[in-house]
Formats: C-alpha cells, structure tokens, sequence
C-alpha cells in the first residue's frame, strides 16, 4: 500500500532552505579545493622551473670541491663553461692569453709594490680542500636559495639599471630605488682603454642575508638609460678589442669578448673605483652593513679601506695616472669618500664606513 507524504507549506520552504545551504556548502567547498590546487599547481610549477634552471646554470663538473664556508666548486671543463650559454659565443673560439699587454703595466719602477706581487700567490678558501684539475674553470655551484632569492626565476643573475653609482645624480630618488648604496672615485670626458689600482682587503659585516657590500672597478660606456654597457674591472686588448681581466702581475682570469658590446666594443668613457652596498632598511632602518673595513675614510691608514696607484690606459696603450679624479657618495653620513695623491700612492682615495650609526639612522 503506498503511502503519500504530504508537507505543509512551511515544512516545503524549510527543506528547500535546507537543500539551498547544501548546495552552497557544496560549492563553497569546491572553491577551497580548488584554490588550494592553484596554491599546489604554482608551486609545483616554481619548484619545476628552479630545477630547470639550476641544471641549466650547473655544468656537469670533472671534479667537485666542498668550501669550508659551504659553498661548492664545481670544476668545469673550459669548453663547457656557462658563458657559451649566449648565443653570440657559439662558435667563440678561447683565446687564452691577450696579444697585447698595456705599456708599464710590468714595470717596476713606476709602481713600488711591483716585484712584490709576483710573490703572493691567488688562494681562495676553497682550496683548502683541493685545487681544480688543468683545462678547467672552478664555477660555484648556484643552489636552490639562490635563485629563490631573485624576485623571479628570470630576474636571477640580471642586475638592475640603477644598480649602476651615477656620478652627481639629480634624482632624488635614486637611492631608494636602487636600493644600492656607493662611494667612489671616478674620471671621465676622454677613452679609457683599461684601468688599474691596488686595493687592501677586508672583511665587512653583512647584516642580512640578501644584502652584500663589494669593492670593485666599474667601465662603462653609453648613457645611464638603457642602452649604459658596464664590465667590472679589466682592460681592453687594442688588437682584438677585448676586454681582459688581471690580478697581480702574474694570473689573467678571463676577457668580455668586444662584439658583446655596442659602447664599449671600442672603448670605456667613464671609469670608476670604489665600494657598494646593498641596503635593504631593515626594520624601518638604514642596514649596518658595512662598506670596506667598516671605518670612514677620515681614519686613514690602518683602518680605512683604499684604493691606491690609481691608474688608466690611454689610446696608446699606456697605463698612466688620471689627470684628476671626481668622487661622489649616495649618503656621505652613511658611507663616504677622500680622495688625495702623493708621490708614493699616486692618485688614490679612501672610502668606506659602517652603514648605520647615530649620523646615519
């Protein structure tokens, strides 16, 4: 016997509330799923390209050393090193000594500390625990929190346009955009060819792992818009046009080959020298990352970092002292810059200071 089911009105409304909130718990819960598969889906896709991307960068090595610092060095056969990534380098073929050298580069009576550096020998930290085989290059291996720390998988090993120190810089925004902080001597207003000093070396503390702080040599050539060419130390080979660099009088590292560049295929029109940090304000603050030894140029000798026998290559390839040096400083309070010359150091400069301090907050 069948037996119908009736329901009142009210008991009609109730149960189809009760299937409305069904539905959209229902539906609500698919919206959760499916942005936890978004969620899932582009982190996957992240940790798929960081991969592909460190395979990419990481040669596969003849020989591998560990750091004591942990860091890894990867011995990588010359032909096989990433710079034959570029396309322009395809069918490059190594050349593994310059045709030429600058005039008095080698001469030890314009520079004082000239027989002197035949004797020291290049050790890093690494080599501690080995030395990489012959016909091959020691590259750091590049790991995962590397690349991780770029703003993207892309951006990783590009450098910004105002990463670049621009002397007498009018924007007062510079600094904050940048993020980049220097102090520096400069010339300009003629060709420059190549460029030389002697540095001491120090230890700056770094306060944050995404910060650093650098001493270096900068050529550039072009305007400081996008079309600025930059090479960080090294001078130029007037016969095949490349740009080489040399530590000391004894170890050439390597050379840009010239056809990698517009401006400075033919020659550099500002050379600087000096420092740069990265400051990332953190906490609201100026970092107390420092730049050099740490200490301002106002200390001097013993306790501010220098560059000294400041010297450039002319068009007939001679090395020769600067007719006068610029310096400039993004924030003088911070990290600052003295130029000076004698008969002893030639053009040189001091520079330098500890980031953060009651002058600079």
């Amino acid at each position: 016997m069948a037996t119908a089911v009736h329901f009142s009105s009210c008991e009609r409304r109730r149960r189809g509330a009760v299937r409305v909130t069904l539905f959209l718990l229902y539906f609500w819960g698919s919206l959760i799923s499916l942005s936890c598969a978004a969620r899932l889906s582009a982190v996957t896709r992240q940790k798929l390209e960081v991969e592909k991307h460190l395979k990419r960068l990481n040669k596969p090595p003849i020989k591998s050393i560990q750091s004591p610092d942990g860091d890894i060095i990867d011995c990588v056969h010359i032909s096989h090193q990433p710079a034959f990534d570029h396309p322009f380098l395809k069918d490059h073929k190594i050349q593994m000594r310059p045709s030429y050298h600058p005039e008095g580069l080698y001469d030890d009576n314009k520079m004082s500390t000239g027989s002197k550096e035949r004797t020291k020998p290049l050790t890093q930290l690494w080599h501690m625990n080995g030395r990489c085989p012959e016909d091959t290059i020691p590259v750091r291996r590049t790991k995962k929190d590397d690349v991780l720390r770029a703003s993207s998988v892309k951006r990783y090993g590009k450098k910004k346009r105002n990463n670049i120190p621009k002397p007498r810089s009018s924007d007062p925004d510079f600094i904050n955009q940048s993020g980049h902080q220097h102090a520096i001597a400069y010339v300009e207003g003629d060709k420059y060819y190549g460029a030389k000093a002697t540095i001491n070396v120090w230890e700056p503390k770094i306060q944050q792992p995404n910060e650093f702080s650098l001493s270096q040599i900068w050529l550039l050539g072009g305007s400081f818009g996008q079309d600025l060419n930059s090479i960080e130390a090294g001078w130029q080979d007037t016969k095949e046009g490349h740009w080489w660099m040399q530590f000391g009088n004894d170890y050439v590292l390597g050379y840009w080959p010239s056809f990698l560049f517009s401006y400075l295929a033919d020659s550099a029109s500002m050379i600087e020298w000096g420092g740069e940090v990265v400051n990332s304000e953190p906490d609201g603050q100026h970092t107390a990352t420092q730049m050099g030894s740490g200490h301002f140029p106002e200390e001097g000798f013993g306790k501010s970092s220098y560059f000294r026998n400041i010297q450039v290559v002319d068009s007939s390839n001679n090395l020769k002292s600067p007719k006068s040096l610029g310096s400039f400083t993004d924030q003088s309070n911070c990290y600052d810059v003295q130029t000076g010359d004698n008969d002893d150091w030639g053009h040189y400069f001091y520079y330098g200071g500890p980031g953060r301090n009651p002058n600079c907050p």
